[in-house]
């Protein structure tokens, strides 16, 4: 996906250039009153920027206020096949946004992608996601290979008496950003990847069973649990961590 980035102030470009960086084919556009030298192009007005970049990238990343993107976007609209996945976080980074084409055009990925560079609860609201209510969280050591991991949750999944098309979210320890198998198994799976800060499983007072293996190998109380705890709301877990062949799964449910 090519990813445009667009932001009004410095604090939304140190974000925006994070982003940026994770991203092989992306342009930054930064207001042309934001101190700085930054790898970007340089734009005074953000509705005249937006409709000449429009049609230009498949993913828009705005760091900025929702009106003003709102109506940046406005004039351009078309339709939820053509238009562009946008993505609005805010400045402080606590929210990353599936504003538009969410489901057919990828912003609910895109917001699941960018809140795990940034550490930002991704917000989406497409009702058929709404209603996924399943969340596998997965623990496995280096160098797994993705069908062991796609194995191991689809046998918690007929243990807990769950299928796929339930499951909202996956979720590991950022730890395990790189670990290819993980990644292979989500785009395998068709479900988004969140990763969880080591300080958000630290910090967190949610009950886990804290694992003195987990401790030792990665200093984190625990991985499955937490993960997939923390990574939804008024969640419970519905079926405690199991170990299939090494790989450590654990299931919770929104309520």
């Amino acid at each position: 996906m090519t990813i445009g980035l667009v932001t009004l102030s410095r604090e939304g470009a140190l974000l925006a250039d994070r982003v940026r960086r994770a991203f092989q084919n992306s342009d930054m556009y930064v207001h042309e009153n934001v101190e700085g030298k930054w790898d970007a192009e340089r734009f005074s007005s953000i509705v005249e920027l937006t409709g000449r970049i429009f049609d230009k990238h498949e993913g828009l990343v705005y760091v900025a206020p929702c009106g003003v993107v709102v109506r940046a976007l406005a004039p351009n609209l078309k339709n939820k096949i053509l238009d562009p996945a946008v993505v609005v976080v805010d400045v402080g980074a606590r929210w990353a946004i599936s504003l538009l084409s969410g489901h057919e055009g990828g912003a609910n990925e895109l917001a699941v992608a960018v809140g795990n560079i940034l550490a930002a609860e991704p917000v989406i609201s497409t009702t058929t996601e709404a209603l996924k209510r399943v969340i596998v969280g997965v623990g496995c050591r280096r160098g797994v290979k993705s069908e062991k991991i796609v194995a191991a949750i689809q046998a918690a999944l007929k243990e807990a008496h769950l299928n796929l098309p339930q499951v909202r979210l996956l979720s590991s320890a950022s730890i395990k950003a790189d670990e290819e198998g993980l990644l292979t198994a989500a785009r395998e799976l068709g479900v988004p990847l969140r990763f969880m800060t080591a300080e958000e499983i630290r910090i967190s007072v949610r009950e886990f069973d804290h694992s003195p293996f987990v401790e030792e190998k990665v200093n984190l109380p625990a991985v499955a649990e937490p993960c997939a705890l923390l990574a939804g709301r008024r969640t419970r877990l519905v079926l405690p961590k199991r170990s299939y062949d090494g790989i450590t799964i654990a299931l919770a449910e929104e309520s």
